[in-house]
């Protein structure tokens, strides 16, 4: 098996030096992940601008929320569904919710549960969606510009979810409260 280096400030390539110091000013330390991630700056650095955009999109905390962990959740990613848990936690998103979606249920808000269903479709449909997602998600309000920001930050999250799969990134331990495994 392929090991992965998590990188420190001293450690990590020269062109991931100043991002890993973005991310420590962002969250206070280096995440695993972004440690990581750091042997690759070109990666590093598309994760923490896709992560930028994806607060700045019009998506409330409770539907970010909900895009992000459905897609965690569907690739059953080990460490951003209790990393995810914690930004959540943080973003003050009801706890209701947030187990709801760790859990894989539905979701009592009609117009959340449409929004799961919709990333659920596009991200088992590799881009597609089928007709009821669609006319579910559009039903409750959402927007051609919604779903194209779903597609965003589902770019976000492959690059995650898979580089955690590849490196079996260590959750960090400010999250292992929140350790989860995939139900089956």
């Amino acid at each position: 098996m392929t090991t992965y280096t998590l990188h420190t400030e001293d450690t990590a390539p020269e062109k991931a030096k100043p991002l890993l110091e973005n991310s420590k000013k962002s969250f206070g330390m280096i995440p695993n992940l972004h440690a990581v991630m750091a042997s690759s700056p070109e990666l590093l650095e598309g994760y923490q601008v896709l992560h930028d955009l994806a607060q700045k999109t019009d998506f409330t905390a409770e539907e970010l929320t909900v895009v992000w962990q459905t897609v965690n959740v569907e690739h059953e990613c080990h460490y951003c569904v209790p990393a995810h848990t914690g930004i959540a936690k943080s973003m003050k998103v009801d706890d209701k919710l947030i187990d709801a979606l760790r859990n894989n249920e539905e979701l009592e808000d009609a117009k959340l549960n449409a929004l799961k269903n919709a990333v659920l479709s596009v991200t088992r449909g590799r881009g597609h969606i089928d007709d009821e997602a669609m006319k579910g998600f559009t039903d409750v309000g959402y927007t051609t510009r919604n779903m194209l920001d779903i597609i965003l930050i589902l770019a976000q999250k492959v690059m995650s979810n898979y580089t955690n799969h590849l490196a079996d990134t260590p959750v960090d331990a400010v999250f292992e409260k929140f350790a989860w495994t995939p139900a089956k």
